[in-house]
């Protein structure tokens, strides 16, 4: 989600050792969170270029003399947010990941990209200290002017609009289900059409909600948004023991009855079910698998939200924050891998992009699993104006900076944004393509690209021959060598599908 906020500031001496002075910053402007998560709203964004970044620099002093607040989160509470910020819709796609990855090349993955994450952690800490600055697309700013702003300034926005996409396909999948569930079978109704509920929804309680000013009370949805998703695992992991494989009796030939339905309308070909199928596959290598990589980066990213928390720690220091990014790492990768695995388990080689409505084929009229789906709908529908929020600012920065607040212009924005999200909702086939595109694109530059280039830039002390510096400038043609490989098989993948006459991988949502 986003969180932004403001922090009053009080002077601080210079002479201090490099933990204690990273924890400084100049001004503390308000920020972007973590795109695909959920955090507190307070107020909004000050004009970036307004704001004056190096209030005291003196070039005979090794630190900038900075104005700070001395912040007031516990290590603990740091951990609970940051893990929510990890946290959000990526979880639902993971064992899709698995299922065509197989089962150790997903975890070589998922151990990779977690240990890469926690490394552009510690360059982009380390950065914030030596630049001076706490607001990522500032720190852009000041390695490379208003280019590097806007790269990073555009990678957050694309991040975001990612997360509402994503929580707007889960309204699309599960929407429908849960009507059904209360009115029984239909026959294709109008308000059984996930395009016309994310339409519906997105008129009804998103935009009014988005058009506020103020949306500092859905920060509540931070916490709920986060039980939702740990409610979810541990039914992934009871079901798991619950659901047969291969599928048998009622089950199977509901499900039997349902593919031959679709073999009627989409000439499609049954899916098979026998016990060979039940099978755990430990490396698997399709046309899928690509998408892996994506899917496992857009889960991890929270980067923007880094340093607003470093900002808001309660004696803070650099090692101190990297101990809560190491905790709350931990913390997800193990949520993830237990939700991955179960999930494939369960499904094997029949798990769909989104893990939760692949529960659909079996069990429509759950209780539990109706629990669920209404659970993670409120917290998704709700949180999606707490991610166009900092995306309308930011816009609204860039175009309109010395502009006085205008009702017209701020409505415009909102829906201009509303709307561009609900055609990608409603056009792009399966959430898969939104994981896959977003994770090679947004997420790659904002863990591996910017804060590598950002550290080479602006940590001076360092020499360009020194370990600290090669192992950056590897990271950084590594994040380039990973987006333009991952974007390229992508977009093959895409003209492959749509030239070929045969039906898709993921059964084409």
């Amino acid at each position: 989600m986003k969180e932004i906020s403001k922090t009053e500031m009080s002077r601080l001496n210079v002479g201090q050792d490099e933990d204690s002075v990273s924890s400084n910053s100049n001004e503390f402007s308000s920020y972007q969170d973590c795109p695909t998560k959920k955090a507190p709203i307070g107020s909004q964004f000050d004009d970036a270029e307004s704001q004056n970044f190096l209030p005291d620099y003196h070039l005979d002093k090794k630190k900038y003399v900075t104005d700070y607040d001395p912040g007031s989160a516990s290590f603990g509470m740091s951990v609970f947010n940051l893990g929510n910020a990890i946290m959000g819709s990526g979880i639902l796609g993971l064992s899709y990941a698995m299922a065509n990855t197989g089962i150790a090349l997903f975890v070589i993955l998922l151990v990779a990209v977690c240990i890469f994450s926690l490394y552009s952690v510690h360059l982009l800490l380390k950065t914030a200290n030596e630049g001076g600055s706490m607001v990522y697309e500032q720190l852009g700013y000041k390695a490379f002017g208003m280019p590097g702003k806007l790269a990073a300034s555009i990678s957050i926005t694309m991040q975001n609009i990612g997360a509402m996409s994503s929580y707007l396909f889960i309204v699309k999948y599960e929407l429908p289900i849960v009507i059904q569930s209360f009115v029984g079978e239909s026959n294709e109704e109008w308000y059984t059409n996930g395009d016309y509920l994310v339409m519906i929804v997105s008129v009804a309680i998103i935009l009014p909600l988005s058009l506020l000013r103020n949306l500092g009370y859905l920060g509540y949805t931070s916490g709920f948004s986060l039980l939702c998703m740990v409610f979810f695992l541990i039914v992934v992991i009871y079901k798991k023991f619950q659901i047969p494989c291969p599928l048998t009796n009622d089950i199977l030939n509901a499900t039997i009855n349902a593919t031959v339905a679709q073999i009627t309308t989409q000439n499609m070909t049954v899916t098979d079910y026998s016990a060979d199928t039940c099978t755990p596959k430990y490396f698997v290598f399709n046309s899928q698998t690509v998408y892996a990589v994506p899917i496992l980066t857009f889960a991890f990213v929270c980067h923007p939200a880094i340093l607003p928390m470093y900002e808001e720690l309660k004696d803070r220091s650099r090692r101190r924050m990297q101990g809560v990014a190491n905790v709350s790492f931990l913390g997800m990768f193990i949520m993830y891998l237990l939700a991955a695995l179960f999930g494939y388990l369960t499904f094997n080689e029949h798990v769909e992009p989104e893990l939760l409505h692949t529960y659909s084929k079996v069990y429509k009229a759950d209780v539990i699993l109706l629990i669920v789906r209404l659970a993670v709908l409120t917290a998704v529908t709700l949180t999606v104006p707490v991610v166009l929020f900092p995306i309308r600012t930011s816009v609204n920065a860039l175009l309109c900076a010395s502009k006085e607040f205008s009702w017209i212009r701020h409505t415009i924005i909102t829906m201009v944004l509303l709307i561009g999200v609900n055609i990608l909702v409603i056009f792009v086939p399966t959430i898969r393509d939104i994981f896959g595109f977003i994770g090679a694109s947004a997420a790659a530059m904002l863990i591996f690209i910017l804060p590598s280039a950002f550290y080479l830039k602006l940590v001076k002390k360092e020499s360009m021959k020194s370990m600290q510096k090669i192992g950056a400038s590897i990271f950084l043609v590594s994040g380039f060598i990973v987006m333009i490989a991952c974007m390229t098989l992508i977009v093959l993948d895409w003209i492959h599908a749509a030239t070929s006459t045969e039906p898709r991988a993921d059964g084409g949502h």
